[in-house]
């Protein structure tokens, strides 16, 4: 089970971006230059792109996410309103699952 997966709700805690929130759409996964994360409206950089006509590409200059290093972010607490870490505890019935460290409580309930 990961600390962090898509869908969550997290919080910049490092970079140029610090304090921003918004939604993991995806995870990459990279074992040499570690795992990073696309947040929604984080990390906003500019990119030259050159259309294609085949391809139903305009060109022009388009803002799109770059990924973010997990270690610059931690998840959202809406209990105490900052950024939180993650642990796990298993249920009476065998499931695993992940608590915010600072209120103990089951993440997504």
């Amino acid at each position: 089970m990961r600390k962090l997966i898509k869908g969550d709700e997290v919080v910049v805690i490092a970079g140029k971006d610090k304090g921003k929130r918004g939604k993991i759409t995806s995870v990459i996964f990279d074992a040499k230059k570690g795992d990073k994360f696309l947040v929604s409206g984080v990390n906003m950089i500019k990119k030259h792109q050159k259309p294609n006509p085949q391809a139903q590409v305009v060109g022009g200059i388009i803002e799109k996410e770059a990924p973010i290093a997990v270690s610059n972010v931690a998840i959202f607490n809406p209990e105490t309103n900052k950024g939180d870490r993650v642990g796990f505890k298993t249920n009476e019935d065998g499931t695993k699952v992940r608590i915010f460290k600072s209120t103990n409580k089951v993440i997504g309930e």
